[in-house]
């Protein structure tokens, strides 16, 4: 069975593209959003010449796959990160409970990278009108990709507080010291350093620097996360 078909009938009823090759499924996404997309829409391709996450980082899928998916969350503007603990908890929430996450769009077993996410979210003069999160898979399995769609909608429906609970159950971040530097990235660029303490409603990092502030890192705004030289 061909990729496409397979996906497809993995993903029984739910609005769904699929192309044999394409720029990046981000871009398909986003136009077919802003056109009125419905929650839960799905898009798929063989291969992407260009598959972007996380602060438009390419991605390098491999034998795997990525997709895009629309969600269209209520949330009031200043809380748009959420939806990379809705994304990145789904997707750890698909690979069982070994699944870790790295915040703030990382999900490993044992130590390995298995999974990433990155977000677009549109917002608008009430709150934000849509999203779409792009996921990144190392294995081209559609059953798994039916489980991370149900995954991340499902978080998406709960309430924030059990989410960001068991968010930070399993989030290794949370307890090393940190360096995280803002964008715009360059050698003058923001940075703050510090330890990661916790995560918030809103997606960010709360980082303690060694001074006793606590700076709260929104993912959005996020370049590069290391450890301290």
């Amino acid at each position: 069975m061909e990729l496409g078909e397979a996906l497809e009938q993995a993903l029984p009823g739910r609005p769904f593209r699929f192309y044999p090759a394409v720029l990046s499924t981000e871009a398909d996404a986003l136009a077919w959003a802003r056109a009125g997309a419905p929650q839960g829409a799905v898009v798929t391709a063989g291969y992407q010449a260009s598959p972007r996450g996380r602060a438009g980082f390419e991605w390098n899928v491999g034998d795997g796959l990525a997709f895009s998916l629309v969600l269209r969350p209520r949330l009031p503007a200043p809380r748009e990160g959420w939806v990379y603990t809705v994304a990145v908890s789904g997707l750890a929430d698909a690979f069982g409970e070994e699944a870790t996450i790295e915040w703030p769009e990382t999900v490993c077993c044992g130590g390995v990278e298995v999974g990433a996410v990155g977000a677009h979210v549109e917002v608008g003069p009430i709150g934000v009108e849509w999203a779409v999160v792009n996921v990144l898979i190392h294995q081209a399995d559609p059953e798994l990709v039916a489980r991370i769609v149900e995954a991340i909608e499902a978080r998406l429906a709960e309430a924030s507080t059990p989410v960001l609970a068991a968010y930070l159950r399993r989030c290794d971040t949370i307890g090393r010291h940190v360096v995280a530097r803002l964008v715009p990235l360059g050698p003058g660029g923001p940075e703050a350093t510090g330890r990661a303490v916790s995560s918030s409603v809103d997606g960010s990092l709360v980082v303690e620097t060694s001074e006793g502030r606590r700076l709260a890192i929104p993912p959005q705004s996020l370049g590069l996360l290391s450890a301290p030289p």
